[in-house]
């Protein structure tokens, strides 16, 4: 028989499972009503128009999206039918692939990006004073980072 949680902790773990996911709700509607872009999509694009060149190799480009292989591979296969991206060769090894920003791709991003920002800021950021976005960002850079190890290890015990 486990032990039940505290109810405070409870309390929080509820909170935060139904609100995150309306807040994600809302903005991906948002996104798509302004943009017709999916929060997946629109992820992809700010990666690729920050990374050197505007391209990522596939398997880092999972990564940073917490994408399974097969995940990013529909998911750019569907950006790359609407002009999106591009998928290419890597230069450097010729093996391996890059996902790459096309022209359109950067227009719809820039398109999109006030829309994106005005719906995170009205959903979340306006309701915050500046403490609470520190408490979160010390949060969710730390649980960010303690997940992000435990996948590397995860990773390593599969191999």
């Amino acid at each position: 028989m486990t032990e039940s949680p505290p109810s405070d902790r409870l309390a929080a773990w509820r909170a935060y499972i139904e609100a995150s996911q309306r807040l994600f709700t809302r903005i991906e509607d948002d996104l798509r009503s302004a943009s017709e872009l999916s929060f997946a999509d629109y992820h992809v694009l700010v990666l690729l128009s920050e990374a050197p060149g505007q391209r990522l190799r596939m398997g880092e480009l999972a990564g940073r999206l917490v994408f399974s292989p097969s995940r990013l591979t529909y998911q750019i296969s569907a950006m790359q039918r609407r002009g999106l991206v591009a998928r290419q060769p890597c230069p450097q090894d010729g093996r391996g692939s890059e996902a790459v920003l096309t022209a359109a791709g950067l227009l719809a991003l820039r398109t999109a990006a006030p829309h994106h920002l005005h719906s995170v800021r009205t959903h979340l950021m306006d309701d915050l004073d500046d403490a609470e976005v520190a408490c979160l960002t010390r949060i969710f850079t730390r649980l960010g980072r303690r997940l992000q190890g435990s996948d590397c290890t995860a990773a390593a015990g599969d191999s």
